[in-house]
């Protein structure tokens, strides 16, 4: 008589006991095929323990399409390294070893300059855009394997050209090693990152272990070949952005970061409802891009938002919570923090600018069932200011603008916020962008609401 049966994670019942005549247990194997030891080795070595419970929902679209990426990366890798070792001289009996020493020390050099000028001007945005500048990685891995291709052609041009593939290959190292390691952590939902990421390090291991096997077989046909290699070149690049698209695409985070938050308001504003996670994700851009009019900027130095002490009156009343300054200078939002600002403040002030940039591009706002009878009539204001100047604010305008968008924000956050948390969004970690700069004022002689 069966008495017990387990499994192991979420897979199939493995083991069933019985009780024998002395009532001893006996355990049995259920599954003893070759097909189920072998797929439960592939399982166990190229997939996290416990998998799927283990890892988000987007965790499978992800990694289907990542191999697809990285299986096209390494070929038209194959194809420019072929280039660039014929471009240095390789197999040419002419070409001097000194010579091409001292272009590979060049190529690596100006490499290891890019990687410590990049990481120091954009480190700290990577986490916020993951997944843009995860796309932004692989396009620009693209373009620097197609220089790789183009500098042998140009022989004069050869070692500059090199050496700028060799900072763009700098710059997707950080950013893409950067932005797989944020992916890495949305991913692991049972404090297992490290496992995850050394799942997924199996996984491309295996990947390129492939696209090598294939590197061995294409290549005698291929060398010498131009035509055939820019063929190759050209069906793999495509297939490798789009595979790349789609693999950003299908990550849904729960994270707020501004493009998301932005998406999120606009919507509130328009419907009264917050978008889920996984509408939202949809209709975030996986470009990287600056938008034109109302762009934010949080943690920004002093000066920047404030230019005199009439200018510091003005705002200290529009903004009665005194751990912010938000000003519009110039079709940009702009946000000064107070020393003591914390995580809630820097919420605040970002729903704010979100609103007031939703405004500013002209997003439909309508009163709704939600919206209550004051927050409805600051909506109205701010839709009539616009009107009221055809799109363009006066600096009269815009400081009306900031006082009647922070009223609405103090009255319709609480219900906002607690929105956001039922259908799903988290604050922590907050990936809202805030820079570093903090600083404290004075508010003598200020009247405030």
């Amino acid at each position: 008589m069966s008495m017990c049966e387990e499994r192991y994670g979420s897979g199939s019942v493995s083991h069933r006991y019985t009780a024998n005549k002395e009532q001893q247990f006996e355990k049995r194997l259920l599954q003893h095929s070759t097909y189920f030891a072998i797929r439960k080795f592939f399982l166990s070595a190229f997939l996290p323990h416990g998998y799927p419970d283990s890892v988000s929902s987007d965790y499978l679209a992800y990694q289907i399409w990542d191999t697809v990426q990285a299986f096209c990366s390494s070929i038209t890798g194959t194809l420019a390294t072929h280039a660039v070792l014929k471009g240095a001289g390789v197999g040419d009996g002419s070409a001097s070893v000194l010579a091409a020493t001292m272009t590979w020390l060049l190529r690596d050099g100006t490499g290891m300059v890019g990687r410590i000028v990049f990481a120091w001007l954009k480190g700290s945005s990577l986490d916020c855009d993951a997944k843009k500048w995860r796309l932004f990685a692989d396009i620009l891995n693209d373009i620097a394997i197609c220089l790789d291709l183009v500098a042998p052609l140009l022989p004069s041009y050869f070692v500059a050209i090199v050496c700028v593939s060799s900072i763009s290959k700098s710059i997707v190292g950080v950013a893409g090693g950067s932005t797989r390691a944020a992916l890495t952590q949305h991913q692991a939902k049972q404090n297992n990152m490290a496992d995850v990421s050394a799942k997924d390090g199996n996984q491309e291991t295996l990947v390129n272990l492939t696209a090598l096997l294939v590197g061995l077989v294409m290549m005698p046909s291929v060398a010498g070949n131009l035509l055939l290699t820019w063929i190759l070149f050209v069906c793999f690049t495509g297939l490798h952005l789009f595979a790349n698209f789609k693999a950003v695409s299908s990550v849904v985070m729960s994270t707020l970061n501004t493009s998301r938050l932005q998406i999120v308001v606009n919507h509130y504003l328009e419907t009264g409802e917050i978008g889920s996670p996984e509408y939202v994700n949809q209709q975030e851009s996986v470009f990287l891009g600056w938008p034109r009019i109302g762009s934010i900027n949080i943690g920004v130095p002093f000066g920047s938002v404030v230019a005199s002490v009439a200018d510091l009156n003005s705002l200290l009343h529009s903004n009665s919570n005194d751990k912010f300054i938000l000003n519009i200078k110039r079709s940009s939002i702009r946000v000064t923090l107070h020393v003591d600002a914390v995580d809630q403040d820097i919420i605040q002030c970002c729903y704010q600018a979100a609103v007031v940039r939703a405004i500013l591009c002209g997003v439909n706002a309508t009163a709704n069932s939600r919206t209550n009878a004051t927050a409805a009539d600051l909506l109205q204001k701010m839709k009539l200011l616009m009107k009221s100047d055809g799109g363009h604010l006066s600096s009269s305008d815009a400081l009306k603008l900031v006082h009647l968008s922070h009223k609405y924000t103090q009255v319709a956050s609480d219900e906002f916020l607690h929105l956001l948390s039922t259908r799903g969004w988290i604050f922590s970690p907050s990936l809202l962008g805030a820079d570093e700069w903090r600083c404290s004022w004075s508010r003598a002689g200020v009247k405030v609401d």
